[in-house]
């Protein structure tokens, strides 16, 4: 059994928050810059240079990459040989956020309740999913989401009957229904199975995952080919850079999948923005 203090969780949630909301993880920046290259457009490559020049003013004035700095979403994979003392673990990740957003000078978006509309002053509470794995390690993702492109999510519930190309015309529909309000270019997050719930929880994570990793298990190539496909048929959409116009509406296409009941085919589609803010770091 191996001992965390909490509060060493508290510290790592502050940093990764200031960290997210100012840099480009690599994976997005590589994938920025491959995409920047590949946009045929006159008015889309001025898009990118402006969106360049933001990205290079925030990390070196250390101002953050966007305005809306988002509600905080925070996954969790918690090996079951951790023990964790000195306070709650909730607490202690709340305590992080907050923290972070306010010695980090971002802007605080969170209400505390959907209708009275009272804001927390600290961006708290985050949004946390919990997942206990094997081993004694803490593997920590901080997700600030901006609300732009999170307000473009769908959910689709459906026949099994629909298959396939239900999928792809799905994945399609929300991408056209959200056009410029997304942010493009886009990351487009996809759950496809479990249930109502799970599907959407798959689509936010989808969004963090490394586009570096390149592995793939032979049973989910077909995964990978639709991811292709799909990010094949949304940039021949035409919405572009800041929906301006242009040839890449989206930088890539991330799919995660589950099992599901046999009358059902539940799917959701999470968008971001073109920074996909995300951080991570195991403990």
């Amino acid at each position: 059994m191996r001992t965390i203090e909490v509060s060493e969780i508290t510290q790592a949630i502050k940093e990764m928050c200031i960290q997210a909301n100012h840099f480009l993880s690599e994976d997005m920046k590589k994938l920025f810059n491959q995409s920047a290259d590949i946009e045929k457009s006159p008015l889309g490559k001025q898009i990118f240079d402006q969106l360049k020049e933001n990205l290079q003013i925030a990390g070196e004035d250390m101002i953050p990459i966007c305005q809306d700095t988002g509600m905080a979403v925070i996954f969790m994979k918690i090996g079951q040989e951790v023990h964790f003392q000195g306070g709650s673990l909730k607490d202690a990740i709340n305590e992080g956020v907050r923290q972070g957003y306010t010695e980090g000078y971002l802007r605080k978006s969170v209400v505390r309740d959907p209708l009275e509309r009272e804001n927390t002053k600290d961006n708290t509470p985050a949004v946390i999913h919990y997942e206990i794995t094997e081993g004694d390690k803490v593997d920590i993702t901080v997700a600030p989401k901006g609300f732009g492109s999170e307000n473009m999510s769908r959910v689709f519930m459906l026949k099994p009957a629909d298959g396939i190309e239900g999928v792809k015309n799905a994945i399609l529909t929300a991408v056209k229904d959200a056009g410029p309000n997304a942010c493009p270019p886009m990351v487009v997050g996809v759950g496809i199975g479990g249930t109502f719930e799970k599907c959407a929880l798959m689509a936010k994570h989808a969004l963090t995952r490394d586009l570096d990793d390149e592995s793939q298990k032979p049973d989910t190539q077909w995964v990978r080919n639709l991811e292709q496909e799909m990010l094949e048929k949304i940039n021949r959409l035409g919405i572009g850079p800041g929906g301006l116009g242009g040839t890449v509406t989206a930088m890539a296409v991330n799919i995660e999948t589950y099992p599901t009941h046999i009358a059902g085919l539940p799917l959701a589609v999470n968008i971001c923005c073109h920074v996909n803010r995300h951080a991570h770091r195991t403990i």
